[in-house]
């Protein structure tokens, strides 16, 4: 007689847990806006890379703001120090390259998330000054070699870099992405199935078209490294099944299940370890570990389900909120386009319909290949034979016509339409963020990194 079969260690259930707060039934969406923000540390006159200790160090920066305000916690990765949760809300976190991320609380509308982003932002830029090392926002590390880089000491890392050096060429990018790529990020809600679903599929079309308008990395260790944004040349070659635009997600019936079958088919990459930190899971498919356990005797748990979840990169990230990672981080001055943009696209019915119609039957290999495109060519590309400037310059309009919807309702404050202003000078004349960069190199190469950071770096 065979045994029974062994049930998963988590039901159905408790894996829709996750997404139950905003699925419920009844639930609206609350339509909170938030962003993090990665920025370089770097020396301002060099350009180096700040490394993680010593008296100029990162560290350094979380240590004096853990003891220098009241009320903040600082997070520890085993015994070294990588956080800390800020008492007035949000938190600051190290990078596996070093970079300083800043994690938003959410905020009721994009002009709020842009006070409270801007004084956060300054007030970390105010510290790091006081350490002699500038933070600068954007898509890439501008002048350190992928061999050069200050690793944090994170006790994930041996696990991520194993993970990918050990899918081969599909992996073959994944290291530079850890330690190089910055970004800027924006979480928004989504309310219940039927809003999810269509907020999946419409942000996942839309990720690629809008990638072209804010293509900002053309720089490696100094010099023009032949892209306009190799970040999305590095997350191109990167673990595509849980990078980049997921086939899934373009579907006119996704839905959290479909979602959820997805997620199960993709091996956990690391796991909590009994000192604290993390170590390598066992290469197999979440569902698997479900059934089989991690072969010492436990099987995952829901914080293993929420680990498992925050180990998915692609273009629209489904946990807690819809985090949407496609575009590149844009410089100091354009950060809250990001959260303009994704907002009057996304809390704005009319919009997310229109934008639909002029994606829908694009599929993920024509997604892929526009992305390779828009990486090198920016605007330039073709999405399925389109013209890639046209559909992001109406993906912007129809941002536009979203946050002007918000102001007359009385949701958003008209000032957020000025964010859009630099995303609509790419659409109108093709010159993108990293253009300008490549135009203010030639101008004087020997001079370039300290009036790059100049330009660039956060005002303290």
């Amino acid at each position: 007689m065979a045994p029974a079969p062994v049930p998963p260690s988590l039901s159905r259930a408790e894996l829709r847990a996750v997404f139950a707060q905003q699925t419920g039934a009844g639930t609206a969406g609350r339509g909170l806006v938030g962003i993090e923000v990665e920025a370089a540390a770097l020396d301002p006159a060099s350009g180096r890379a700040v490394p993680y200790a010593g008296p100029g160090g990162v560290r350094a920066l979380l240590e004096e703001l853990a003891a220098g305000r009241p009320g903040a916690v600082p997070q520890y990765d085993r015994t070294a120090l990588v956080g800390v949760r800020l008492p007035e809300g949000g938190s600051v976190s190290l990078e596996h390259g070093g970079a300083v991320e800043y994690s938003s609380p959410p905020c009721s509308c994009v002009a709020e998330l842009a006070g409270v982003t801007d004084r956060a932002l300054r007030g970390l830029a105010a510290a790091a000054g006081r350490f002699g090392f500038a933070l600068v926002p954007g898509a890439q590390y501008p002048f350190t070699a992928p061999g050069e880089v200050p690793w944090v000491p994170h006790s994930r890392t041996p696990a991520m870099r194993g993970h990918f050096e050990g899918l081969g060429p599909p992996g073959s990018a994944g290291v530079q992405v850890m330690s190089l790529a910055l970004s800027t990020q924006v979480s928004l809600d989504y309310g219940g199935p039927g809003d999810l679903a269509e907020k999946l599929r419409v942000l996942s079309a839309a990720s690629t078209p809008a990638a072209a308008l804010f293509v900002n990395a053309p720089l490696e260790a100094g010099r023009p490294c032949g892209w306009l944004s190799r970040r999305m040349d590095y997350l191109s070659r990167t673990d595509p099944a849980r990078t980049g635009v997921v086939p899934t997600l373009l579907r006119e019936d996704v839905d959290v299940e479909a979602f959820i079958d997805w997620a199960l088919g993709l091996p956990m990459i690391h796991r909590s370890a009994p000192d604290g930190g993390r170590c390598a899971a066992p290469p197999e498919a979440f569902g698997t570990l479900l059934r089989k356990g991690f072969g010492d005797g436990s099987r995952p748990g829901p914080e293993d389900w929420r680990a498992h979840l925050s180990q998915i990169f692609s273009d629209v990230r489904l946990r807690e909120t819809l985090e949407l990672r496609a575009v590149d981080g844009p410089p100091f001055g354009a950060l809250c386009a990001a959260p303009a943009f994704w907002t009057g696209l996304c809390y704005h019915p009319p919009s997310r319909a229109a934008a639909w119609e002029l994606l829908r039957g694009i599929g993920a290999a024509e997604h892929r290949a526009a992305v390779r495109d828009i990486a090198r060519r920016g605007p330039a590309a073709r999405l399925a034979g389109r013209p890639v400037r046209e559909v992001a310059g109406e993906l912007l309009r129809l941002s536009e016509t979203g946050l002007r919807a918000r102001i007359a309702a009385g949701a958003e404050r008209p000032e957020a339409l000025e964010f859009l202003a630099p995303l609509q000078e790419v659409a109108a004349t093709g010159v993108t963020f990293a253009q300008r960069t490549l135009d203010r190199l030639r101008e004087d190469p020997a001079t370039f990194p300290a009036r790059h950071i100049a330009r660039h770096r956060i005002p303290g």
